[in-house]
This record gives C-alpha cells, sequence and structure tokens, in this order.
C-alpha cells in the first residue's frame, strides 16, 4: 500500500498574470462605484471617474463637476451648488489647480 502526501504542493497557472493598472480600476474597496452609471476609480484622483460626461467624479454619494469651478450634487443630473477647493477630494482639487 502506497500513500502519498500533498504537504507543501501548490499548483501554478501557465497563464501570464497582468497586473492592475497603478492609477485605474474597476472598482475601490472601501468607495462603492456611483449607482446606474458606467465609471471607473482612478487611484491618482481618488475618485471615480463617470464615464460618457466630461469632468464629472464620484466618491462618497456625492458627485463633483468641474466647469471653470467646482460645484457638487447628490444626483449626476443636478442640482449642483457651488463649491471651493476644500469641498473637494485633495487628488481631484489638484487635478485642476493652476
Amino acid at each position: 500500500m502506497m500513500l502519498f502526501s500533498l504537504a507543501g504542493c501548490a499548483v501554478q497557472s501557465s497563464a501570464p498574470v497582468t497586473p492592475p493598472s497603478p492609477t485605474t480600476s474597476k472598482s475601490h474597496p472601501r468607495y462603492a462605484p456611483p449607482p446606474g452609471v458606467a465609471s471607473h476609480w482612478d487611484a491618482g484622483l481618488s475618485v471615480y471617474v463617470v464615464g460618457g460626461t466630461r469632468d464629472l467624479y464620484y466618491r462618497e454619494r456625492t458627485y463633483y463637476r468641474w466647469d471653470g469651478g467646482w460645484s457638487w450634487a447628490n444626483n449626476p443630473q443636478g442640482p449642483w451648488q457651488p463649491t471651493d477647493s476644500s469641498g473637494v477630494p485633495p487628488g481631484l482639487y489638484r487635478r485642476y489647480a493652476q
């Protein structure tokens, strides 16, 4: 009678592993994506970039819009409230700082 031990064995795939992009990913482990819209997480900006709309971002149930100045809303269609840099995530603010 033969006994085989598999202790210490590992199975590895021969398929190449592609590392994720350091700045973008589909989602973030802490922040939920915006509901009902296409988006991706941008780690450099620390927000979701909303697809199909220029300069529209999302984080923590708040949308941020750049249109020569900052505004925020709870819905991508508004109503929009003006804000200054203190009302915008720092990474996002730095993208448009001059």
